[in-house]
């Protein structure tokens, strides 16, 4: 299967002052990684998800997708600041250092938080809701390995965002 590896989130959450909702992901997979930035695998619907909800061109550039996440009101990080993990096997994460909310919590008038997937709406009950206090809505995952769920079936189901941003 591999071996493990200890990973340490290396890139900034993305978020202004007027960010509303919060999509916490659970790691960045190892294409994410090599970009340096989020959701990154050619194969990962995010970015097409956003595009359609907010009636936008898929953004394509680092730049891009950081100006349609702020002018959409969406923060976007992770739940995991550290961890061992078995290539991008969320299912491999063992010892983990959760990220510091707080950085997005306190500078802006979050509404809503969201979890991309299953393993990030776990570990954020596990490792950020005692420390948060607030509740998150579990959005099934863009990823590719989530291949049973439709393009369009994300784009219904991630539709419950569009009335924050």
């Amino acid at each position: 299967m591999g071996n493990y590896t200890h990973i340490t989130h290396t890139f900034e959450p993305v978020f202004d002052a007027h960010s509303r909702v919060l999509i916490l992901g659970s790691l960045p997979s190892v294409k994410s990684r090599e970009q340096g930035f989020y959701y990154g695998h050619p194969q990962n619907r995010f970015w097409k998800v956003l595009a359609a909800l907010t009636q936008s061109d898929t953004a394509q550039t680092v730049r891009e997708k950081k100006a349609l996440l702020l002018r959409s009101h969406i923060a976007v990080w992770d739940v995991i600041q550290e961890c061992d993990i078995i290539g991008s096997s969320d299912a491999s994460i063992k010892n983990v250092t959760p990220t510091d909310l707080k950085i997005i919590l306190d500078s802006c008038e979050i509404q809503a938080i969201f979890a991309n997937g299953t393993t990030a709406a776990r570990l954020y009950e596990k490792f950020q809701k005692p420390l948060t206090c607030r509740e998150i809505v579990r959005l099934p995952s863009t990823s590719p390995a989530n291949a049973a769920c439709s393009l369009q079936r994300l784009i219904e189901k991630w539709g419950c965002i569009k009335k924050y941003i």
